[in-house]
């Protein structure tokens, strides 16, 4: 029998016994100590994760979850395509992804009940309803603080900048915030900031400027503690690290790709942001966020769909294919996502306005299913039908996924123990 329990054991049973807590409290406290020595031997099927999130609240019914046989007003104005899962629709412009979409798992019932942007994106960011006492860490964040940094790489990187507050540390140190490019991998003449050493400078002359930095660092650390120097003495270790190693330099070269791969992505702002994600978590960055579009559609959503979608489409099929093609898919969870959806009825300006109960979000690799649909949205797509998908369950699958237990505790200002995810659970059905 596993977890058996010595004489002893029984002894200080008995003993517990008679101070209030008896037999089964004491096996519990067993069970909960088995637990939390398979949390520490717990290992995810993902190395890595690509967060691509559309900005604005991204429309479910003209994207992954078209109705096309709902009334007008509800179906919209564009068609649907079948795709290689049959029985499986997905918007028109979804040339192709409806290719591959035997590669990856659509939900079709995300809920939560935030309808503002900013309280949606934290939502989706952090796996928590916005609290006004305190400010939550992102998942990217989380992924640094429990896993730390591979091969001189930061940990957690942004494509092109930090979206938004959310994205960040919340209550943990800054010195798990992301790393951010600075600029679009699509710009002519594209560069990270700070990885090249200024002019003048050789390596030998850089080897000298950091070892002086580091006498005076310590010498001032040993006089004043603050997480704010903690901090900064972190990113110099990181900063170092990049402009120090070639092959840390070299993973965001991404003029090094051959000129077919880059327009087999498309030479465009989702293609050239999903081609960078795949160099960096292939070089050894844990967790790339990366935005794309604007998706808040009011007005005129065909209009809309019709500029947002073909990059993403192609960027997309194209990642997804890349990483299995290189034997990365498996380790790579690759998400998409928004704040929230969008109303199920067409308005007075053929768009559609803010809507949390029911949208749909995307993923795909690193353990999951392949080839499925999970729960489903009712005939117009106005809640979820069966399976609703919750954001901490959302947010606690993802950890699952990377090796991180999402009902760890953490510590918050003042000693608060705070879970990374509060009353999440695993979604086993996602999984493969």
């Amino acid at each position: 029998m596993p977890n058996q329990t010595s004489r002893r054991g029984f002894i200080k049973a008995g003993f517990a016994g008679g101070v209030g807590i008896g037999l089964a409290d004491f096996f519990a406290m067993r069970q909960a100590q088995a637990d939390l020595k398979d949390y520490a031997n717990f290992e995810g099927t993902a190395k890595n994760v690509i967060f691509i999130y559309l900005p604005g609240g991204c429309c479910h019914q003209e994207t992954w979850d078209p109705k096309p046989y709902a009334p007008v007003e509800y179906r919209g104005p564009m068609n649907s395509i079948e795709t290689s899962v049959s029985g499986t629709r997905i918007n028109e412009t979804f040339q192709q992804t409806a290719k591959i979409v035997d590669k990856i798992t659509i939900c079709r019932s995300m809920t939560h009940g935030e309808a503002a942007h900013e309280r949606g994106t934290h939502n989706m960011f952090t796996g928590y309803r916005p609290s006004p006492a305190l400010t939550f860490p992102s998942m990217g964040s989380v992924v640094t603080h429990e896993l730390g940094p591979r091969k001189n790489l930061p940990p957690y990187v942004c494509i092109p900048n930090q979206p938004n507050e959310f994205a960040g540390t919340g209550y943990l140190s800054s010195s798990f915030a992301p790393f951010s490019l600075g600029s679009d991998p699509a710009a002519g003449g594209f560069k990270v900031r700070d990885l090249s050493l200024p002019g003048g400078v050789d390596d030998s002359r850089f080897s000298r400027r950091r070892n002086i930095l580091d006498r005076v660092n310590n010498k001032f650390l040993t006089d004043e503690k603050a997480d704010n120097l903690d901090a900064l003495n972190s990113f110099y270790d990181r900063a170092y690290g990049l402009i120090g190693s070639p092959s840390a330099r070299e993973a965001f070269n991404i003029d090094a790709e051959k000129p077919e791969v880059r327009d087999r992505y498309g030479r465009n702002t989702a293609g050239q942001r999903m081609l960078m994600a795949r160099r960096l978590v292939e070089s050894g960055v844990r967790f790339v966020t990366l935005t794309y579009g604007g998706w808040d559609m009011h007005d005129n959503i065909a209009n809309g769909i019709r500029g947002q979608v073909p990059a993403l489409d192609q960027g997309f099929a194209t990642l997804i294919s890349d990483l299995s093609e290189r034997g990365l898919l498996d380790e790579t969870l690759v998400c998409i996502a928004s704040e929230f959806g969008r109303t199920p009825k067409i308005n007075g300006t053929a768009g559609r306005d803010h809507y949390p109960k029911v949208f749909s979000v995307v993923l795909a690799g690193g353990g999951v299913k392949k080839g499925y649909v999970h729960g489903t949205s009712n005939s117009i797509a106005s809640e979820p039908e069966d399976s609703p998908l919750s954001v901490m369950d959302w947010a606690s699958t993802i950890y699952h996924t990377i090796g991180i237990v999402s009902d760890k505790e953490l510590m918050a200002p003042g000693d608060r123990p705070i879970e990374i995810v509060n009353d999440g659970k695993v979604v086993k059905e996602l999984l493969a």
